[in-house]
């Protein structure tokens, strides 16, 4: 049983993709993704967003990713510019920094891990549908609090 597995990225990798601005073209509606619960405010918080049902929580299936570092904070909020249509956002926390999420011998993460809509997993990973929600119109907060 394997509750996660969009990871394994190498640390350059993450880094190239930090570089872009959140910011895409403008026009497009925007959203903020607050994320509470945090177990470490120095450890790196990772942000998966996916737009395909298909991709969902496969290794590279996401449409980006941000990292973000707590400073100092219990909690994060990063402004993102998404296309309309419906998204899911799977979240990890790095803990201990060695840049993937580690998962005990049956698969199932023991960093602390999220997704949006607070969906909580419990034999399976769960489903793009569950996870999702639609970017439509004006600007809109997505609020996701950490498992510990």
């Amino acid at each position: 049983m394997q509750v996660f597995r969009p990871l394994g990225l190498p640390a350059g990798f993450a880094l190239a993709v930090l570089l872009p601005s959140t910011c895409s073209a403008a026009g497009n509606p925007s959203i903020t993704v607050v994320v509470s619960a945090l177990a470490s405010t120095s450890s790196a918080v990772k942000m998966y967003f996916y737009n395909a049902r298909e991709t969902f929580l496969t290794k590279g299936g996401y449409a980006f990713m941000r990292v973000v570092k707590p400073a100092g904070q219990r909690q994060v909020s990063v402004p993102v510019e998404l296309p309309p249509g419906d998204w899911a956002v799977a979240i990890t926390q790095d803990v201990n920094n060695n840049d993937k999420l580690d998962k005990n011998l049956m698969g199932i993460p023991t960093e602390p891990f999220a997704f949006s809509n607070n969906v909580r997993p419990r034999f399976a990973p769960p489903g793009f549908d569950e996870c999702k929600f639609t970017v439509s119109g004006p600007a809109k907060t997505v609020s996701i609090a950490l498992t510990q």
